[in-house]
């Protein structure tokens, strides 16, 4: 069985641009982001931005089902990106991983399923550079659990869990799971974003927060197996883990995402349900803000295991 630790998470090309074309998009780039840089790293940030558009345009002039655009990433090298928004690291303790699979063969399965429809999700939400992304998925299922069971959503705090997790095997910024995350909630309890807010980096533990969500147990869904997955997710969202280091998912934009992934989870995110459009999907929230994908979401390509989403899937009980 993989035992992963999940953390939160490029250029390429052969330049198709005028200069004009280059330095207007920077300039466009640079105020919608709000960047700015000291004057020594102007130039630096330019070329990687370079770079970064021309990898995008060659992506785009394959045809692929999806679509890749600039982001708020963009002036950042790949091993700039990977060490603030990725930070893998491997928990050196025993993974009880495979002890806790359910039994889903009564649950019936839907042609389609969305949970943000169905208003057990809280809006998209963003963990800027902290490798926190196993929080965001941990609260995230939390959440839609305790939707479905009391009809309230909350919006519960990742920082409590970055602070205060770490004895059950959590690093804070540094990376942690999911299922370590629940078996957190089920002994202490999660309070509410207003509560304990989130400040990105990690903080000491505050003592004397009233929980307002709690716990009774956790669920692994089968690795691997995504017919278990999509029965799974008929029940409430589900925490997964990917691979989130590639290029191409980096700067992805919309469409069905079904290229250029691999197996080595290195991001905590959330399953809200699947569909189909122009292919069966799986419909993912990710926690890189709302200018990431299609709103904060990735749709990827269901019945391929893409980006290793079935292989470490998991979700909570009330």
């Amino acid at each position: 069985m993989l035992y992963l630790a999940i953390t939160c998470l490029l250029g390429v090309a052969f330049g198709h641009r005028s200069e004009a074309e280059y330095q207007s998009a920077f300039t466009d780039f640079v105020t919608t982001y709000s960047k700015t840089y000291a004057a020594a790293d102007f130039f630096a940030r330019y070329n990687v931005f370079r770079d970064n558009v021309d990898a995008i345009d060659n992506m785009n002039a394959e045809g692929w089902s999806f679509t890749t655009g600039m982001n708020q990433f963009g002036d950042l090298t790949q091993d700039e990106f990977a060490e603030q928004y990725l930070g893998y690291n491997h928990i050196e303790r025993p993974f009880r991983r495979g002890q806790n699979y359910g039994d889903h063969s009564n649950i019936v399965v839907g042609s389609a399923v969305d949970w943000e429809t169905r208003g057990a999700v809280t809006p998209v939400k963003n963990q800027g550079s902290c490798g926190s992304c196993w929080a965001f998925s941990t609260t995230g299922a939390t959440e839609g659990a305790w939707f479905i069971q009391n009809n309230e959503l909350l919006s519960l705090s990742e920082q409590q869990l970055v602070d205060c997790a770490g004895s059950f095997g959590n690093m804070g910024c540094n990376g942690g799971l999911m299922d370590y995350g629940f078996e957190y909630i089920i002994k202490n309890g999660v309070t509410d974003e207003a509560s304990y807010s989130y400040t990105g980096r990690d903080g000491t533990c505050k003592t004397g927060v009233n929980a307002k969500a709690h716990l009774s147990a956790y669920t692994d869904v089968k690795e691997g197996d995504e017919d278990d997955l999509m029965k799974a997710s008929n029940i409430g969202p589900v925490s997964v883990a990917i691979e989130a280091d590639k290029l191409a998912f980096q700067f992805y934009s919309s469409g069905v995402f079904d290229k250029r992934c691999g197996t080595n989870l290195d991001h905590g995110v959330l399953l809200v349900g699947y569909g189909t459009d122009s292919a069966d999907y799986w419909r993912v929230k990710n926690s890189w803000g709302s200018s990431w994908g299609e709103q904060g979401y990735i749709r990827m390509v269901r019945g391929k295991n893409m980006c290793g989403i079935a292989l470490s899937a998991s979700y909570p009980t009330v």
